[in-house]
């Protein structure tokens, strides 16, 4: 937004001038990932909901996670989804 105002290009004794309007994006996540509590050795889903579809990347503290028997990642249109199998202290 701070991008907004009036811009202008100079050549010698001539101008050109416009103006520039920054409308803020709408909010990516229609609904945030919630808390979770979930027993050792059982599984949990976490759900997020986007505005638009886009490619979702799921994190562990500053570690991107890898689809594998532990990590089951889904997508569908606006729709994301992280299911954790046998879960254990190492994923809180």
């Amino acid at each position: 937004e701070s991008d907004a105002g009036d811009y202008t290009c100079v050549c010698g004794d001539k101008q050109s001038t416009a103006s520039l309007a920054v409308h803020a994006l709408p909010p990516l996540f229609k609904e945030e990932l919630k808390n979770k509590e979930a027993e050792e050795g059982g599984e949990v889903s976490l759900n997020c909901e986007l505005t638009k579809a886009a490619p979702v990347v799921w994190w562990k503290d500053k570690r991107i996670l890898k689809a594998s028997e532990k990590y089951k990642m889904r997508q569908d249109g606006t729709k994301a989804e992280l299911v954790i199998h046998d879960i254990d202290e190492e994923d809180a």
